[in-house]
């Protein structure tokens, strides 16, 4: 399958599941190692290094309109690849319009507020593309396995994170969230290839093995996350990532599928403003 005929099958295609509003989902029913179609993975390498190039031109012409802003939300168990999602899908964007956080364990001044506080502080502005490595909801999945607060705290942060994320929307964020779905199997895979190249030993950490043990309690945090949390204003869609070139393709499809809409708009306005500075010019002495 070629490159062109690869794109008109893609609009066909189901790369990613979208989760519908108080949509109640079940993990097992999502198998990780989806790949649309069996598609090949160096038609989908092609596919991938076109869609690049054309959210090249729509980062750029973002940046240049500045009316929204973008928040490309990734979670996911370790070893599922949101680094390599970052490194992959942005790979042609230009640096000067995107920002890329990784939100770790709180530090004491963060504590001191409320869970939301920090995460606004960044926040794209007009004009930006930002990335979240792990985000706002470490809040209801991490606190809430390793039970770190009362079950009666973390639960009203569902409504809390939905009321947030509606003011991002109407202040004019385009919020897309990805779960990275892999199986236990292939995250052991990870780990233990991690444990054999000397070259990567440096991504290891004891805290990876020790929270297989709450790979169940895990599955249902993240559960309630999708089901609780995809609202038509910040959807969630679910990633099968076993295959790391699927889940590229599947993301940087997702990503620019939302945001062709926009682009008219977008050259409108900047068309508008290169002809209000050409009247401007009109007036000026100049050689």
């Amino acid at each position: 399958m070629n490159r062109d005929s690869l794109a008109e099958e893609g609009e066909r295609m189901h790369y990613v599941r979208k989760v519908e509003s108080e949509e109640k989902i079940h993990l097992h029913d999502f198998d990780p190692d989806y790949r649309a179609r069996n598609i090949k993975k160096e038609d989908a390498e092609s596919e991938l290094d076109k869609l690049d190039i054309e959210l090249s031109k729509l980062q750029e012409m973002l940046s240049a309109a500045h009316k929204h802003s973008v928040l490309l939300l990734l979670q996911g168990t370790d070893t599922s690849g949101k680094d390599g999602t970052i490194r992959h899908v942005l790979s042609h964007v230009n640096p000067q319009g995107c920002s890329v956080y990784s939100f770790k364990e709180p530090t004491p001044e963060e504590l001191d507020h409320d869970f939301l506080w920090r995460i606004h502080k960044a926040i794209p502005g007009k004009g930006t593309l930002g990335v979240f490595n792990r985000s706002h909801y470490e809040d209801v999945l991490v606190v809430r396995v390793q039970k770190l607060v009362p079950p009666e705290i973390w639960k009203r942060r569902y409504e809390e994170i939905n009321h947030f994320e509606k003011l991002l929307a109407d202040s004019g964020t385009l919020i897309l969230k990805f779960f990275l779905h892999i199986s236990s199997q292939e995250q052991e895979k990870r780990l233990l290839a991690r444990e054999q190249d000397g070259n990567k030993a440096w991504k290891l950490s004891a805290s990876d093995w020790a929270n297989r043990a709450f790979w169940d309690e895990y599955q249902a945090a993240y559960e309630d996350m999708l089901s609780k949390c995809s609202t038509p204003y910040a959807p969630w869609y679910i990633v099968s990532a076993n295959h790391k070139w699927f889940r590229n393709l599947a993301v940087a499809h997702t990503l620019v599928e939302a945001l062709r809409p926009y682009k008219d708009d977008w050259e409108k306005d900047l068309q508008e403003r290169g002809r209000k500075e050409l009247a401007l010019l009109k007036n000026i002495p100049h050689p």
